[in-house]
């Protein structure tokens, strides 16, 4: 009786495993995984170079084997003081499923994130007349 409760917990536990890899083999949903023979899913870093300077500043670029760019450089600006603000300013550019390549320019520092680039949209120019006027929510 004692050798069939054994085998039995034995059974029990290589049903619970062929259970979970039943499970886990499952495809996750949400994000679509890259295809294995995608350009993309074997891309690999062919440049890299991040130097770090003993005042906090620093500098970095990489590029991609599938045409990926970016650098970018840092400081501190006005350090100790009550205008101290991080500043960071650079690019990247990378090659759209259109073909095109996109490449965005940028700068981040105390009056916020700014990036341009020649297929982000621009808002429409505010008239003089209202760019000098009361700015009135409420008459």
């Amino acid at each position: 009786m004692q050798l069939l409760t054994s085998a039995s917990a034995y059974a029990v536990a290589a049903l619970a495993i062929c259970c979970l890899r039943v499970v886990t083999a499952q495809p996750q949903r949400g994000l679509a995984q890259p295809r294995s023979n995608s350009f993309d899913a074997n891309a690999v870093i062919l440049k890299q170079n991040f130097d770090l300077n003993p005042d906090g500043s620093y500098q970095y670029n990489y590029e991609t084997s599938n045409g990926i760019r970016a650098d970018e450089a840092g400081y501190l600006k006005n350090p100790g003081s009550q205008l101290e603000a991080q500043v960071m300013q650079g690019s990247y550019s990378y090659t759209g499923p259109d073909g095109v390549l996109y490449t965005i320019t940028y700068i981040a520092d105390e009056n916020g994130f700014r990036a341009e680039g020649a297929h982000i949209p621009t808002p429409p120019p505010v008239s003089p007349a209202a760019a000098a006027g009361p700015r009135r929510f409420f008459k």
